[in-house]
C-alpha cells in the first residue's frame, strides 16, 4: 500500500463494502438516494458488463502472449470503476478514453474485436466515435483531458448544457490514471475547465501504480485534491465499488449538463494485473499485496450482493458462463482474421474536410509507395494538389 500518504485511511465515498453489504451510514445518504432506484435487472447488468469486461481482458492478454497482438493493456481489477460510471452517462454523453478502458467501452457498445484492432495494428482506431460517442483509445498519456475540455467547451459553445432538456442536454467524460495527474496535459485541461465553466468529469481511476512508480513518488495528498486546487468540486470514491463509482458519476454529470461545470473524481482502485503485457509487476510489488487487494475483487462484491439479494440464480450464472466463453470464442477467431488497413487509411480522418497540405502528403506518400524517388515524389504531389490549392483560393475571392 502507499501508506505514506495514508492511501487506506483517507476518507472515500463506499455503498458496497468488500463484503457485499449495503452502506448505510448516515453520511452518504444523498448517494444513497442515487442508487435506490437502480432495479434488479440493472444490477444484474453491471454484474453482467463487469463479467464480460474481465472476459475480454483475459482472452486479449493471452491473444498477445500467443503473438496475435502487439501489445495489450490489461484492466482487471477496475472493473467497478469503469462500468460503475459508464452506466451513469446518457447517449448524447461524449467519453474520451486512455488506453484501458474497456468495460466503458463494454457498456458503450463498441465491438470487442474492433476495441483490439489497435492492439493487432490493423487499425488506427477500430471503430467511429460518432457511432458510440466514444473516442478511440489515447496512447498519448493525459492528451485526452485536452481533448475532452475542448470538446466540453465546443458543446457549451453549441448551446447543448443547461438547456434544461434530460434528451438535449450534454456532459463529456475524460479517464486517466493516477499516473497522468503528473502530466502537464492534465493540468492545462483542468486550469480551462475550471475558468470556462465546462460541462466535463475528469475521472482518475487511481490504481495505485503509474507503470512501477507508486502513487507516493507523485504525490504528498490523496489526488482528489488536485482538483479542489483548481477550484473544482472534487472527491474520492472507493473504485472498487460500483454502486458508488456510479452515484458520484451521477451527481458529476448532472452538475455538468446543468451547467455547474466541471467535477474531479479519484477511483480508488488496484490494478490486478501488469500495467501492459510488456511489464513485469512481481519486480516492483508483492504478491502480499496482490493478495489484499484481491479480497476486494469488484465483481465477488457484486455478485454477494445481488446473491444476497436474490437478484440472481444458477440459471443466470450459467447463461452469462455461456455468454462469455462466446466471447472468447469470438475475439480468438476474428482478431486473428484481422487484415491491415490500406496505408493511405492515416490521410482520410485528419480533418472534416479535404486539407491542401493533407492531400499533398498523402500524394507524396502514393507517390513513394509506388516507387518514385523522394524528389520526384515531392514534385508529383506538389504538382496534384495546386488545381485544389487554386480552387480554394478563388473561392474565397468570391
Amino acid at each position: 500500500m502507499n501508506s505514506d500518504i495514508g492511501e487506506d485511511k483517507v476518507p472515500l465515498l463506499q455503498l458496497l463494502t468488500p463484503e457485499g453489504a449495503r452502506v448505510t451510514g448516515r453520511g452518504n445518504s444523498a448517494y444513497r438516494k442515487r442508487i435506490a432506484g437502480l432495479k434488479p435487472e440493472q444490477l444484474r447488468g453491471m454484474y453482467r458488463d463487469m463479467v464480460l469486461t474481465r472476459r475480454f481482458d483475459d482472452e486479449a492478454t493471452s491473444l498477445q502472449r500467443q503473438g496475435e497482438l502487439g501489445l495489450y493493456a490489461p484492466s482487471r481489477g477496475q472493473e467497478a470503476a469503469q462500468v460503475g460510471n459508464a452506466y451513469a452517462l446518457a447517449p448524447q454523453d461524449f467519453v474520451f478514453p486512455s488506453y484501458r478502458e474497456h468495460g466503458v467501452l463494454q457498456v458503450r457498445g463498441v465491438d470487442p474485436v474492433g476495441r483490439l484492432e489497435f492492439y493487432r495494428g490493423t487499425d488506427h482506431g477500430g471503430w467511429n466515435p460518432l457511432e458510440h460517442n466514444a473516442q478511440v483509445y489515447t496512447v498519448v498519456i493525459g492528451s485526452q483531458a485536452l481533448h475532452a475540455v475542448g470538446y466540453a467547451m465546443g458543446v457549451q459553445r453549441d448551446g447543448l448544457v443547461g438547456t434544461g432538456d434530460p434528451a438535449k442536454d450534454t456532459a463529456v467524460v475524460t479517464y486517466f490514471g493516477d499516473g497522468a495527474t503528473s502530466q502537464g496535459d492534465v493540468s492545462e485541461g483542468l486550469v480551462f475547465a475550471a475558468v470556462n465553466q465546462a460541462p466535463v468529469v475528469f475521472y482518475c481511476q487511481n490504481n495505485q501504480w503509474a507503470i512501477s512508480e507508486p502513487t507516493t513518488k507523485q504525490t504528498r495528498t490523496p489526488l482528489y485534491k488536485r482538483g479542489e486546487g483548481f477550484g473544482i468540486p472534487s472527491l474520492r470514491v472507493d473504485g472498487n465499488d460500483v454502486l458508488a463509482c456510479y452515484a458520484a458519476t451521477q451527481e458529476a454529470l448532472e452538475r455538468a449538463r446543468s451547467g455547474g461545470g466541471p467535477t474531479f473524481i479519484e477511483a480508488f482502485t488496484y490494478r490486478m494485473g501488469a500495467h501492459t503485457t510488456s511489464d513485469d509487476p512481481t519486480r516492483y510489488r508483492t504478491t502480499e499485496q496482490e493478495e489484499v487487494w484481491r479480497k476486494r475483487d469488484p465483481i465477488d462484491r457484486l455478485r454477494i450482493l445481488l446473491e444476497n439479494e436474490n437478484a440472481i440464480d444458477d440459471r443466470f450464472e450459467a447463461e452469462l458462463r455461456a455468454e462469455a466463453d462466446a466471447l472468447g470464442e469470438r475475439l480468438r477467431d476474428h482478431v486473428r482474421k484481422l487484415e491491415p488497413a490500406t496505408k493511405t487509411q492515416m490521410f482520410e480522418t485528419v480533418y472534416a474536410t479535404e486539407h491542401s497540405i493533407v492531400s499533398e502528403d498523402r500524394a507524396w506518400f502514393e507517390a513513394y509507395e509506388a516507387g518514385e524517388p523522394a524528389d520526384a515524389a515531392y514534385a508529383t504531389a506538389q504538382t496534384a494538389v495546386v488545381p485544389q490549392t487554386a480552387a480554394v483560393q478563388q473561392g474565397g475571392t468570391r
